[in-house]
């Protein structure tokens, strides 16, 4: 039994985006000690609501 695959385009690739983000990360963090890491992870989280 054969199935057919339809082929839609992405209007939005979640793995290729997530995968920017991890690398554009990688590449700013690339070289820190623990306390610069600590302070950029603190800049730059996500704010919540609660916060």
């Amino acid at each position: 039994m054969k199935t057919k695959k339809n082929k839609t385009e992405k209007d939005f690739d979640t793995v290729k985006t997530f995968r920017e983000i991890k690398d554009k990360i990688s590449q700013e963090i690339k070289g820190m000690n623990f306390e610069q890491l600590k302070e950029y992870f603190e800049k730059t989280k996500l704010k919540t609501q609660g916060s």
